[in-house]
């Protein structure tokens, strides 16, 4: 689920599975990667806006769960 500054929520299908997809791809935290996932996210079925605002608040959400996923994996994995 990304939760939009404004308050909406967008529930977005797979999204863990990319995540996981781009990390074992070993993409770094960046716009490029915002932008796979985006890519990988449309191809399976969720609708994301084609508006550059819109798809630029996605690439920025996305990217903080990107984030998120890999600082969790390096807080897990190691130790």
């Amino acid at each position: 689920m990304l939760r939009f500054p404004d308050g909406t929520q967008v529930r977005i299908t797979g999204l863990n599975e990319v995540l996981a997809d781009v990390y074992s791809e070993g993409r770094q935290v960046n716009q490029e990667t915002a932008e796979e996932i985006i890519n990988k996210l449309e191809t399976r079925k969720n609708f994301i806006p084609s508006s550059d605002r819109t798809r630029k608040e996605y690439a920025y959400l996305l990217l903080k769960e990107y984030k998120e996923y890999v600082e969790g994996l390096s807080h897990h994995g190691s130790g």
